[in-house]
């Protein structure tokens, strides 16, 4: 029997509730181990000692190891080795964190959920207790990605990110056809240890590493992401759209002379919601959210059900989208194409002339999108009101200046109770034909935009309430009030740049930095430190309310094409209209909301690294190129700054700038060299120089361009301040940092110096 197997088994036996602690041939009798079989039972049971899994009481019996006085947390490995683990339920600072030894971290890879010993406590302030996996809890993952290349006859995969310093051993050359250069997916048999090497087995050869598609396939794979659907699921969508009739709109409220229309990205390829709007003499607004109604094609409990709950949501990459719903339904019958009879739900809110909510009503219905417009024309529509445009009759121009009427009405009003606006626009790759990177940009958000946006919360907080009211149970938009001591940390933060902020509590004060810093070099940096200062939007059942947005009931309701809990909200709703009580408990609505954040989160993830790993790639042609850049994070060791012609983020080191001493003025966000009075501050704006660039550790070094007379492709941004020679004193907290042992002579002067005084 493999020594796999029998581990398994010893760790099934010695898990189970009732389980009384044994000796190893106890073990042996339980399992009915054979004398052949018992070395082999032994030696698995060893490994499990060693590597944790079991522990070997005094009496010889064998326990699973107690967490009885452990931390439970969420491990992340560093790449010289160490790590820490953020504590579940923490405050997620880094003074929380628990350091963990290189030789203390056991096999846990980053993400794993751990159990901790804590070894030393914390020392204060700047100090972080120090502690020792005991055991690993669950596995982040047991799928990896990385380069596969060939070392003294033996298949290795160099793992991509910085979770694994050391190659994994992937067994004889050649495995699945792969050659040097491949990018591989392979499953973790054996997990690295500081003592023990890795053990892998390659599952699939991805294809030669750089070629276009191969990044973003390998982003897939390493999150697990499910890319086809089973034949089960196709052919449930099949039948679904043989039993499609849009000359039949059942008992369903017949929209389809209204004049409808949709607002969405030119590259959009599936319709979630369109938009009615009209006004009554008294000055009353009457809007009409139409929502695919996917609900009609997607049967609970169904093969589609089960597949888009597992997927949780779409995946939007670069270059694809992996969609919730096979594409019969996600891209044709349930997408709200213009011309076409379309089943939808249909959220009807009626407002006062200064944009109260006075009434809401809710209906499935049956609707004819009559023009569909991209973001661009509806902008080109608002700033040209009076020019024509083909296609675009008086009355449609009619009903989209209302739409931005009450649009920034209700955008008022969202204000004015204390929402917060942050400014983080996303990255927008932009590819050539043959899929490779041509550049990037940031993504627009202009009024076309916000029309859509304020329609679809008010849509949102309608049906939220409606089911509060209803006492009906259902999957929350939840975003968390923050800790108050982040938000003191994030004022201090805005001080030190010059923000007055007197109570950080306040969301208006919190606006107004936002507002103040909009159009300053800081104003990435103070978007961004606000965002890092507030807990991250999760789905919930329970009634916790949206603290960005100032709102006691929201949820998802307008994207059921694309997400699952907007289906799920779909059904909820429906339910309650038709009389009945709709199915589940709130432990179950508790595990579906949990798998749906974590959906959620693996999507973004796999955004932010392909967008990523896509950008590097393409710098990785521009080595030695300069750009212009601002200063976005301050660090003892360096800075970060942000390339404006190409958003992303670079390091630049201490040892890249000019031979000095550097030291960080925390207060001031600052990195002050001694003898020059040379400063980097957050906000400054730069030249910097592309120096090295790791698509596989997704690194990218920047450096400060030696010959001030160098400058990019467009005209120079200022340089950093200088300050006076004789620079102030640092804090006492914080001490000097070496920008460079190899260069000055001043600083070879005083080596010289000290070792005559140790002789």
């Amino acid at each position: 029997m493999a020594t796999d197997d029998l581990a398994s088994q010893v760790l099934a036996l010695v898990s189970s509730s009732s389980y009384l602690p044994l000796t190893l041939k106890r073990i042996a009798k339980q399992l009915k181990v054979g004398d052949d079989a018992y070395a082999d039972l032994r030696a698995a049971i060893k490994a499990m000692i060693r590597d944790g899994t079991l522990e070997l009481r005094g009496d010889k019996t064998l326990v699973r190891p107690q967490t009885k006085g452990t931390i439970v947390g969420t491990f992340r490995r560093s790449s010289k080795g160490f790590g820490f683990v953020r504590p579940s339920g923490g405050t997620g600072s880094k003074s929380d964190q628990i350091f963990i030894p290189p030789d203390a971290s056991k096999d846990a890879s980053t993400g794993d959920e751990v159990a901790v010993k804590i070894v030393k406590k914390s020392r204060g302030q700047g100090y972080n207790a120090e502690g020792r996996i005991v055991q690993v809890l669950a596995r982040a993952s047991g799928l990896f990605v990385g380069t596969y290349f060939e070392r003294a006859g033996a298949g290795m995969v160099k793992i991509d990110g910085t979770a694994f310093n050391d190659p994994i051993y992937v067994g004889d050359p050649g495995a699945k056809g792969a050659r040097t250069g491949d990018k591989v997916a392979l499953e973790m048999v054996r997990y690295p240890t500081p003592f023990r090497e890795g053990e892998g087995v390659i599952t699939e050869v991805l294809g030669p590493r750089g070629r276009p598609g191969v990044d973003t396939l390998s982003v897939i794979r390493a999150l697990n992401i499910p890319d086809a659907f089973d034949d089960d699921v196709l052919i449930d969508a099949r039948e679904q759209a043989k039993l499609f009739d849009e000359n039949v709109v059942e008992d369903r409220l017949d929209l389809r002379d209204r004049l409808t229309v949709t607002i969405d990205p030119a590259t959009a390829r599936d319709f979630d919601d369109a938009i009615t709007l009209t006004r009554d003499d008294r000055g009353f607004w009457h809007l009409g959210v139409h929502i695919a109604d996917v609900t009609h094609f997607v049967r609970e409990g169904s093969a589609l059900d089960k597949s888009a709950r597992t997927r949780g949501t779409s995946v939007y990459l670069p270059d694809r989208v992996i969609p919730m719903l096979p594409e019969i339904l996600s891209n044709s019958l349930a997408s709200l194409q213009a011309g076409q009879t379309r089943y939808t739900v249909s959220a009807f809110i009626e407002f006062d002339p200064d944009g109260r909510r006075t009434d809401r009503d809710f209906a499935r219905t049956a609707i004819r999108v009559d023009h569909r417009f991209a973001y661009e024309q509806v902008m080109w529509c608002i700033d040209h009101p009076d020019e024509p445009m083909e296609g675009v009759g008086p009355e449609l121009r009619t009903m989209l200046v209302e739409m931005l009427e009450l649009a920034m009405i209700l955008r008022k009003r969202r204000f004015e109770r204390g929402a917060l606006e942050l400014e983080m626009p996303e990255v927008e790759v932009d590819l050539g034909e043959q899929g490779e990177v041509v550049g990037a940009h940031l993504a627009s958000h202009d009024r076309s935009h916000q029309v859509i946006e304020e329609f679809m919360l008010a849509a949102n907080e309608a049906v939220a309430s409606f089911l509060t009211a209803k006492q009906t149970p259902f999957l929350r938009r939840a975003h968390p009030d923050p800790e108050l001591h982040k938000l003191q940390q994030f004022s201090e933060f805005a001080r030190g740049l010059g923000f007055e902020i007197e109570n950080p509590d306040s969301r208006f004060q919190l606006q107004k930095v936002l507002d103040e810093a909009r159009d300053r070099p800081e104003a990435y940096a103070v978007h961004f430190g606000l965002l890092r200062s507030l807990k991250q939007a999760t789905y919930t059942p329970d009634e916790i309310g949206h603290y960005a947005l100032a709102s006691d009931d929201y949820c998802h309701f307008t994207s059921p094409i694309r997400r699952y809990p907007d289906l799920h909200v779909h059904r909820r709703l429906l339910a309650v209209l038709a009389g009945k009580r709709p199915k589940g408990n709130i432990d179950e609505l508790a595990v579906l909301a949990d798998h749906c954040t974590k959906t959620e989160r693996r999507a973004e993830t796999a955004e932010r690294e392909i967008i990523k790993i896509k950008l590097l790639t393409f710098l990785q042609s521009k080595i030695g190129e300069i750009f212009h850049a601002v200063i976005i994070a301050v660090e003892d060791f360096g800075f970060f700054a942000r390339i404006i012609e190409l958003p992303i983020e670079g390091l630049v080191h201490v040892g890249a700038l000019e031979a000095d001493y550097y030291y960080l003025e925390s207060e001031t966000h600052t990195l002050i060299g001694r003898r020059s009075g040379r400063t980097y501050r957050l906000g400054d704006e730069l030249l910097v120089r592309v120096v090295r660039v790791d698509i596989d550790r997704r690194e990218l070094e920047l450096a400060i361009p030696r010959d001030e007379s160098e400058t990019a492709a467009e005209p120079g941004l200022p340089p950093s301040r200088t300050r006076p020679k004789t620079p102030p004193r640092p804090p006492k907290k914080v001490g000097p940092t070496k920008a460079s042992s190899k260069k000055g002579p001043k600083r070879k002067e005083e080596r010289k110096q000290k070792k005559k005084k140790k002789k």
